[in-house]
């Protein structure tokens, strides 16, 4: 049902983002949104540029379907409803695990910023908690409008959140917290628990 997408996409993002956001300015004068750090490889740009296409793709597809833009892969409304949870789900997740990194949450990475390595609460099952959920959430968002383009979001999301963590989060912990981060790496899965350790 698009109806269910279109209102899951507008709370997840608006609590994922804008209360996050404001809750960050508020506890430290910042916004915490960092973007694109200067001389960002390609890859690196794609990546960035892939997220957002990801969120737009979800939120414009239950928009397409209404106009007929689009057409529903599945009629199913019976999905709708899994689909409702993990959007719920996912926007609850994503809110607590930016909440229990604090001040050290960002969105994008500053090379001169030395934050705190949270390794507490979710943080002890997964390295990227905060991306785990939002790919629960995204998956959400194509089961309450399984068209084309929602289909298509989850898995550019998927891809553009492999590349950042891989080509920029994990170098840069590495960098700033040493054997600390590898310590954990090798402990605690990337996205799911035990799956994607480095060696």
């Amino acid at each position: 049902m698009p109806g269910i997408a279109l209102i899951g996409w507008i709370v997840y993002v608006g609590i994922a983002f804008g209360l996050r956001t404001w809750m960050q300015i508020r506890a430290t004068g910042e916004s915490g949104f960092v973007g694109l750090r200067p001389g960002a490889s390609a890859l690196e740009r794609f990546a960035g540029v892939l997220m957002v296409l990801a969120f737009l793709a979800s939120l414009l597809a239950p928009i397409a379907v209404s106009l007929s833009l689009d057409v529903l892969l599945l009629r199913d409304d019976a999905i709708a409803i899994p689909g409702g949870a993990l959007i719920a789900l996912g926007t609850v997740a994503t809110l607590h695990a930016q909440l229990v990194m604090r001040e050290s949450w960002r969105i994008g990475v500053d090379p001169s910023a030395r934050t705190e390595l949270v390794t507490r609460g979710p943080f002890r099952l997964v390295r990227n908690p905060i991306f785990s959920a939002m790919i629960l959430a995204s998956v959400g968002l194509a089961l309450a409008c399984p068209s084309v383009l929602g289909l298509v979001a989850p898995i550019a999301l998927l891809v553009a959140l492999e590349l950042q963590v891989r080509i920029v989060e994990e170098p840069y912990l590495a960098r700033v917290h040493g054997e600390a981060y590898r310590a954990y790496a090798r402990r605690v899965g990337r996205f799911v628990p035990g799956v994607g350790r480095l060696a």
